[in-house]
């Protein structure tokens, strides 16, 4: 008998304070109006921290799941894995925040992995629980989980970082089960183009350019150290990429773009949502633009789903596509058939 993976349940924390359109465009101090943050960059309002420990990356991760454990009405002892998807920008740099899950939720039983590719982590995350689920007896429920916050490191005065305007805060859960029997997590499909690795990410502090009293100030920032070259690959392929990865996907789990039902989308601007529904032939009524929430790393796909199933937009027999990509630069999409 062929086994399956399915997905038992979702978990989601959003914090309590949010930036709106008005806000990031006086941030931005009139370079970008507010009808412009809305229409052209598609954010309304999006959800930062509210200064609260509860928002700290790793503990975020962890309400998230907690909130899944809830819904899900599963015991943390019977997990046997945690892939934590938390974000490098958290609470102390280079601890282990699997671990710090594990013990907050009371996963006794469970090993600890942390799974960093950024805003692709979700997805990544997921097939790696699958493959671990079938190829391991030993492993029956992997939970995936963390928080992210990386609005932290925006400076809204750097032109060059509108694309990244729209990152804001939270955190997310999905409970995956081996022999479950629904909710099926079915092909997933990755492409990555390491060749603009080094154009995007926080420039100043790691081995290659130490902190000093003359760069202190651009500790804990997000710069395009090369956006002619990032920018330039990212307008001549995303698309391109991500419609393989989604044709891929599907190919994989024996369907074709027509039996899609509903695309859970990260957070893009608003011209490149729409352009990728159109692509795809679908209406905007299957998906959910996530104007009103930001984009929350690798927590959308979770985020969505779980305001998809809230709205009746996905019920039992919608084919899911979740779709994610990382600076780094990672492309990827799964395919789920819920119910």
């Amino acid at each position: 008998m062929e086994q399956n993976v399915g997905i038992v349940g979702l978990g989601v924390y959003l914090p309590k304070t949010k930036m709106t359109a008005k806000e990031i465009s006086e941030a931005t101090q009139g370079v970008w109006s507010e009808d412009a943050v809305i229409n052209k960059l598609g954010i309304v309002e999006k959800f930062v921290p509210s200064g609260e420990p509860c928002d700290g990356t790793q503990e975020m991760g962890a309400l998230a799941a907690l909130d899944c454990l809830k819904n899900t009405g599963v015991d943390p002892l019977e997990i046997d894995a945690i892939l934590c998807i938390t974000e490098e920008w958290k609470e102390y740099p280079l601890t282990t925040s699997a671990c710090y899950v594990q013990d907050r939720i009371g996963a006794k039983n469970a090993w600890g992995v942390d799974v960093q590719n950024r805003c692709c982590t979700c997805v990544s995350a997921m097939k790696l629980a699958k493959d671990m689920l079938l190829a391991d007896d030993e492993i029956s429920m992997v939970l995936v989980c963390g928080g992210y916050r990386n609005c932290d490191l925006i400076d809204y005065t750097d032109k060059d970082l509108s694309f990244m305007y729209d990152l804001a805060c939270g955190g997310g859960a999905i409970l995956l089960k081996k022999g479950y029997g629904k909710n099926l997590l079915l092909g997933t499909h990755l492409m990555s183009d390491g060749s603009v690795v080094h154009t995007c990410g926080g420039e100043i502090g790691g081995i290659r350019n130490p902190v000093t009293p003359e760069t202190v100030g651009e500790l804990n920032r997000l710069r395009l150290m090369d956006s002619v070259k990032m920018k330039g690959l990212l307008n001549t392929v995303s698309m391109p990429n991500w419609l393989h990865c989604i044709d891929e996907a599907l190919r994989k789990s024996g369907l074709t773009r027509a039996d899609i039902g509903f695309l859970d989308v990260l957070h893009m601007k608003r011209s490149g949502h729409k352009g990728l529904l159109a692509e795809l032939g679908m209406s905007e009524d299957q998906s959910i633009y996530l104007e009103n929430y930001g984009h929350v790393g690798q927590i959308d796909q979770i985020l969505e789903l779980k305001l998809a199933l809230d709205a009746g937009k996905v019920t039992d027999g919608t084919v899911v596509s979740m779709i994610a990509a990382g600076i780094g630069y990672t492309w990827a999409a799964n395919v789920i058939r819920w119910g």
